[in-house]
């Protein structure tokens, strides 16, 4: 078969890549999100398909004063005391997210080799909610007012070196900062450090805790978020032809990954595997997606080469899927020009809003459950496709499907994307 007719999806024969490089197991997640607080909480709200949008007092007399925000969150009960002192809520999140997937591993970091463990965690903007509060302490009571751990609290690296203080990991300890792809860029660099050998586990993915009313108001004026306020549980509907802009979220997912062969020898459960990753660049403009989507296949391409897999055999792709008016038809018409109709199509920004730069690893850990139960959840307040939109995208109900290949897309503003390939195990 030609390139061409492989990259329409039509078919399995042709030529196909090379062997795959060697597995690499997914055996631990975590989540923290608008849906629930564990994994558990999450999926079933997020297959229930319904948003967790609601008003947010925080944003009062904004323009957008909706969000979407983790409910029943206590730093105290869910991180501990010291917590409240010590950590942004974008930290916060993360960690309870970890302490969640490190448990789901069976892993012990009392007795694991700490040199050889590795924490590559996603995020966009850093502790922006300590940062909104100490300036405000300064405009209000001066200097000495301000906390002196306020950097601590606020750059953004902090979140892996405090994951790293917490499990004892002391190999290589990275933040990546891609905007909204940055929690899948996270997944792939972690991927590669395992595959070089630089590390033997590495707890990865992305947190954000972005809602302050500096940050909706700058999403706000540029025109992304929905002004659907009057309407908070349908302002956030990829792909549906009435929508006009995401809701901004907040959340944390995390994975624990190690080799294959490495989860195998010690008895673990293997949940899924993750088989490919692809980066690139739009470098078409700071905001706007290509318009033609060339990167986003390029990126597609890549990581599904390094699976061994061809775009015909994806039974499944967790969109970006941002409820963007611009957006979502460039992702579907990129979607359907690799794959066809074939992939059975979700977003989960429906339920629990786009949470920037946790989002491409909240939705990497729904991929995994996907796989497992084989069931793709519904994109929650998809009631009419946008009829120029030319793919299968669930909606309504969650639907069952044997998924043995599936694809994890996540772009960001500067032209940044992100493409993950997850293989049943």
């Amino acid at each position: 078969m030609s390139e061409a007719g492989r990259m329409s999806g039509a078919g399995k024969a042709g030529a196909r890549p090379g062997p795959p490089a060697p597995g690499i197991a997914v055996t631990g997640v975590g989540l923290v999100t608008p849906a629930g607080i564990g994994v558990a909480g999450t999926w079933d709200a997020v297959c229930r398909g319904r948003s967790a949008a609601s008003k947010d007092p925080r944003l009062s007399g904004l323009p957008v004063d909706i969000s979407c925000t983790v409910p029943g969150f206590s730093a105290s009960e869910h991180v501990g005391r010291r917590s409240t002192l010590m950590h942004d809520r974008y930290v916060q999140l993360a960690v309870a997210a970890a302490r969640e997937a490190v448990a789901d591993s069976a892993l012990d970091p009392g007795a694991w080799d700490g040199a050889r463990v590795g924490v590559v965690i996603g995020n966009g903007v850093g502790g922006v909610t300590s940062a909104a509060r100490q300036q405000e302490r300064l405009a209000n009571a001066g200097p000495q007012a301000v906390s002196a751990l306020l950097i601590p609290l606020l750059v953004p690296n902090m979140v892996a070196g405090h994951l790293a203080i917490e499990f004892g990991a002391m190999g290589p300890n990275l933040v990546t900062a891609t905007a909204c792809a940055s929690g899948a860029t996270a997944i792939g660099t972690a991927m590669r450090l395992l595959r070089d050998g630089d590390c033997d586990v590495v707890v990865t993915g992305g947190t954000e805790a972005p809602i302050t009313p500096l940050i909706v108001t700058g999403f706000a004026q540029m025109g992304a978020l929905s002004r659907r306020t009057g309407d908070p549980g349908a302002a956030s509907r990829p792909f549906d032809s009435g929508r006009d802009g995401f809701v901004i979220g907040e959340g944390s997912g995390i994975l624990v990954l190690e080799r294959e062969d490495d989860a195998r020898a010690r008895g673990a459960r293997v949940r899924a595997r993750l088989a490919g990753y692809g980066a690139s660049a739009d470098a078409h403009h700071m905001t706007a997606p290509d318009p033609e989507g060339t990167a986003v296949r390029n990126a597609t391409r890549a990581a599904l080469a390094e699976a061994g897999a061809v775009p015909a055999d994806v039974d499944h792709v967790n969109a970006h899927g941002t409820s963007t008016p611009l957006n979502d038809v460039v992702e579907a018409e990129t979607i359907r020009t690799l794959f066809g109709g074939t992939p059975a199509v979700t977003s989960a920004k429906g339920a629990v809003g786009h949470t920037l730069g946790a989002a491409g690893a909240i939705e990497a850990v729904l991929t995994v459950l996907a796989i497992e139960r084989s069931t793709v959840p519904p994109t929650a307040n998809l009631d009419r496709l946008d009829p120029r939109i030319d793919i299968d995208v669930v909606g309504g109900e969650p639907r069952e499907r044997k998924i043995g290949v599936a694809v994890s897309n996540s772009f960001g503003f500067g032209g940044q994307n992100a493409v993950l390939v997850l293989t049943a195990a």
